[in-house]
């Protein structure tokens, strides 16, 4: 019989803590009880850049609206950025919402099986594009993500810095549960959140670690209120009432509508600018 080698017998003694861990002190949320890959597919473009918390008050009463990716697909834009309000990075609802047309028209209302068909689409990069997959079919893809990456910093890279994450992924292609790998995982994610909470955070040793710039002040901020204004007053307005509701300079405002408009968000008609909803 073939002796298990030292790499084997460390993989194994990690999946049991990660597994013990998890089956102790495992978290629940509403997309983890789901089967409905359209169901997944809003979690998923709901939690990019997003505490759990927030995605948590939001996403059933997200789904109350639209049920099905259907009702999403033929929505108005106006009604989609009003009910995802509070979760900032409205380029997300836009692609969301960019997504269901694309998968009702072209691929008969279906989520694919296959990330690089779903990378294809704006919004959706490699880890997305994976966990989609993964929790929607249970299919075992090999992915990162923050509390992903944090685990497997503490355990196997505890001295070393500017980690990246090529170094990281062979890891977790070996420690991959192949049969239940949605529920590895959800227990990866859980205990990386432990993790954060219990260790000086070990993502700061990752090549990949950015601090996220201060929302106040920002460019993403006026973007957010500008649209805002727009939802709020439910009719098109010019620019110069759109500054004044924005205090931003008449030149600056502008600029952020003509950026919004390229973007697909805003339209304009005889100088005048309202959402699009297309």
């Amino acid at each position: 019989m073939r002796e298990e080698s030292f790499l084997e017998k460390d993989l194994k003694a990690f999946r049991k803590e990660v597994f013990s861990f998890y089956h102790r002190e495992g978290r629940t949320f509403p997309w983890r009880t789901t089967r409905d890959p359209y169901e997944i597919v809003v979690s998923e473009f709901m939690l990019q850049q997003t505490r759990t918390e927030l995605v948590e008050k939001k996403y059933l009463p997200f789904l109350a609206i639209f049920p099905t990716l259907e009702a999403l697909a033929n929505a108005p834009l106006s009604m989609v950025l009003l009910h995802w309000r509070g979760l900032g990075y409205n380029r997300r609802a836009l692609y969301l919402k960019e997504f269901a047309q694309h998968a009702w028209l072209h691929w008969a209302g279906n989520i694919p099986s296959e990330p690089a068909l779903l990378q294809q689409r704006k919004g959706i990069g490699p880890y997305t594009a994976r966990a989609i997959v993964t929790f929607a079919y249970n299919l075992p893809y090999t992915f990162i993500e923050t509390n992903i990456r944090r685990v497997f910093l503490h355990h196997f890279f505890p001295s070393k810095e500017g980690v990246h994450d090529r170094e990281i992924l062979p890891y977790v292609e070996q420690t991959l549960d192949r049969e239940h790998p949605k529920e590895w995982y959800y227990a990866l994610m859980d205990y990386g959140a432990y993790l954060a909470k219990q260790f000086p955070n070990p993502n700061r040793r990752s090549k990949h670690f950015t601090r996220q710039a201060p929302f106040k002040g920002s460019r993403r901020q006026l973007r957010g209120r500008t649209l805002s204004t727009l939802l709020q007053t439910g009719k098109a307005l010019d620019v110069e009432a759109i500054a004044r509701h924005i205090s931003l300079p008449l030149d600056k405002t502008e600029e952020l509508l003509k950026e919004l408009t390229a973007e697909g968000f805003v339209a304009e008609l005889d100088g005048k600018y309202c959402i699009r909803d297309h």
